[in-house]
């Protein structure tokens, strides 16, 4: 077994994977514990020196990773992914760079390359873009054509609300969010006691047809990463079958050219 061979079985054993992992988490919580002045007093220097071991962890993780899989190790999406979330930890958090240290905790995100059922999540997520970038556009042309209806309706009535587009805009963003839709339907029913129907018919739309749209989407996007996972799955299970009989053959003919005459 050749040098890149045992490295790349050592990174794909299930210790050194649970080690990635337990790291990323201590890291998190680490770097989370930082934000208190409490805990900084008392002990910044141990989760400064954890948070150094863990970045020289990720980082000799990665380079193990870029030598025992060379150009394959490009191909891999999540590779590039690891690779900024370490490079960005990398560059010195000082000067005017001192920002990028609040950036940080960005390595938590590497929990999501490492946990096989995470990247799963997250590719349906991705395949579901398509589809949601078209019910946020039916969703924004909702919101937009009802917000020139609520300025012609209510700006005169209700000119903290509605006098203009952008302010109608940000108004209706928040009635579909239901934060505080009643009392601004309230308030504009005062004087317009029909304008329950504009606002029932926006809230069905905006919010229930479209959430039901996006949870639709996604829902289905992961269901065909399910049964992409499972066809692959039961792929590799009739090779492994295949490769056992062929190597039960090999193992005939070699037994039979050792003793020809074991069958006379």
């Amino acid at each position: 077994m050749s040098g890149q061979e045992r490295v790349r079985a050592i990174l794909e054993s299930r210790l050194v994977q649970r080690a990635v992992i337990l790291v990323i988490v201590v890291n998190a919580i680490t770097i989370g514990c930082e934000t208190s002045a409490y805990l900084m007093q008392r002990a910044g220097g141990l989760l400064h020196a954890i948070d150094r071991v863990a970045l020289a962890v990720f980082t000799v993780e990665l380079a193990a990773r870029l030598y025992a899989y060379r150009k394959a190790f490009f191909k891999d999406p999540w590779n590039w992914f690891d690779t900024i979330i370490v490079a960005v930890a990398l560059i010195p958090a000082s000067g005017p760079t001192s920002v990028l240290r609040a950036l940080r905790i960005l390595r938590a995100l590497r929990l999501v390359s490492a946990v096989p059922s995470m990247r799963r999540v997250v590719g349906a997520l991705l395949a579901a873009v398509p589809g949601m970038a078209s019910i946020i556009g039916l969703l924004v042309l909702m919101i937009y054509i009802a917000a020139v209806i609520a300025t012609k309706l209510f700006g005169d009535i209700m000119p903290e609300r509605f006098d203009e587009l952008p302010r109608s805009l940000f108004t209706l963003f928040q009635i579909m969010t239901g934060d505080d839709w009643g009392n601004v339907a309230q308030e504009v029913m005062e004087q317009k006691p029909w304008a329950w129907i504009f606002f029932i018919v926006y809230i069905l739309m905006s919010t229930f047809v479209a959430l039901n749209l996006f949870i639709a989407v996604v829902v289905n996007a992961m269901n065909e990463e399910g049964d992409g996972a499972s066809e692959l799955a039961s792929v590799k299970q009739e090779l492994a079958a295949v490769n056992a009989k062929l190597d039960q053959l090999l193992m005939r003919e070699r037994a039979e050219e050792l003793h020809p005459t074991a069958d006379r």
